[in-house]
């Protein structure tokens, strides 16, 4: 990060956070209105980690955790929930770099307790229950899909 543009990290901090500001502001309206919501925003668990080489990245995870955080607690009266998911390793295009690879995906997985890739399922399955009733009293929260890499 210390060597990072200013470009570059406000780059990343837009599409990461403030397209997420927007994108909730858009729908948010519909939502109080009815007295009802639910708002996932899609986080990683860079948020919650340092990293030497995606800073910037990990910085504008974190920040999806807060904006959720005080979402939650304005859209709160509303009945309106909002969480984060905070995926590990998912074998989607966007890491295909890591799992591409099998001596790559061998590294990548290797601290992970399940010893895994995710699938997007797994992740489609943590959203569904935070837009279910199911999850009707799960609010402000970050919840980790990770195969145990951050345990």
């Amino acid at each position: 990060m210390a060597g990072i543009e200013d470009d570059q990290f406000r780059k990343i901090f837009e599409n990461n956070v403030l397209a997420n500001h927007w994108l909730i502001n858009f729908v948010a309206p519909q939502m109080i209105e009815r007295k009802d919501g639910a708002i996932i925003i899609i986080s990683s668990i860079g948020g919650l980690r340092g990293s030497p080489v995606i800073g910037a990245y990990n910085v504008s995870k974190a920040a999806d955790f807060q904006l959720a955080r005080n979402l939650a607690v304005e859209y709160g009266p509303h009945n309106v929930r909002v969480n984060c998911i905070a995926p590990g390793l998912i074998q989607t295009d966007f890491a295909k770099a890591l799992w591409d690879d099998p001596e790559m995906l061998k590294r990548s997985t290797a601290t992970a307790a399940l010893r895994r890739i995710g699938q997007p399922d797994e992740i489609a399955g943590t959203a569904v229950y935070l837009a279910s009733p199911a999850g009707s009293f799960v609010t402000g929260q970050a919840i980790v899909v990770d195969g145990g890499v951050t345990i």
